[in-house]
């Protein structure tokens, strides 16, 4: 702790600095709820997702053996490819964080007559199983940013609780008691000084 002056003035500096820190601690105590509160769901958010993928992998499983070879099934892959991702950002509990919209593909034109005949459904749930991992991208980058903003907030709140406000209270506390102790032995001063001159008058 660094050494502070035993002054009226810097009294009066560090009950301000006191003041100001209890007043923003609520808030900042407030924040770390909420970042508790939307990382928890954010993490919900990823762990849905993957189940989704999940699901959908065992959808096709039924009708998987259709695919053939895998020289098919790297046919259908190079059917697609991605034209844009669509998302915003939207501010949760402060924090500016990416929400997803929809994936657009583009589909390489073919012949029906030239293709298998589950060409169709193979292209589909690809496409459903790369929009459900771009989504996830996208949550996973939400987790992290708030995760990321729940840990600053967290060491602010710690910083505020346990170090800057004990600190102020001591650093009053000391400088209350110096200032009595003056106080206290300027007023035995004064009682020597009176009695002195008392004395000096009647000798």
């Amino acid at each position: 702790m660094p050494k502070i002056k035993l002054t009226k003035s810097e009294l009066k500096t560090q009950r301000d600095s006191l003041k100001q820190f209890q007043r923003f601690l609520p808030t900042l105590q407030l924040k770390k709820q909420q970042l508790q509160l939307e990382t928890r769901l954010s993490l919900q958010r990823v762990e849905e997702n993957k189940r989704k993928e999940e699901q959908a992998k065992q959808h096709i499983m039924s009708w998987i053996s259709m695919f053939g070879k895998n020289d098919e099934n790297e046919k259908i892959i190079n059917f697609i490819s991605i034209d844009k991702i669509d998302y915003q950002f939207s501010n949760i509990a402060g924090v500016k964080i990416p929400v997803y919209n929809k994936t657009y593909f583009n589909i390489k034109k073919y012949d029906l007559f030239a293709e298998t005949p589950w060409i169709d459904d193979g292209i589909e749930i690809l496409k459903s199983i790369l929009e459900i991992r771009i989504e996830r991208d996208i949550l996973q980058e939400q987790f992290i940013r708030l995760h990321k903003e729940l840990q600053t907030t967290t060491q602010r709140v710690n910083l505020f609780e346990k170090v800057k406000i004990p600190e102020c209270r001591e650093n009053i506390r000391q400088i209350q008691i110096y200032l009595g102790d003056q106080q206290t032995a300027a007023v035995g001063r004064s009682k020597i000084a009176k009695k002195k001159l008392a004395e000096a008058y009647y000798d």
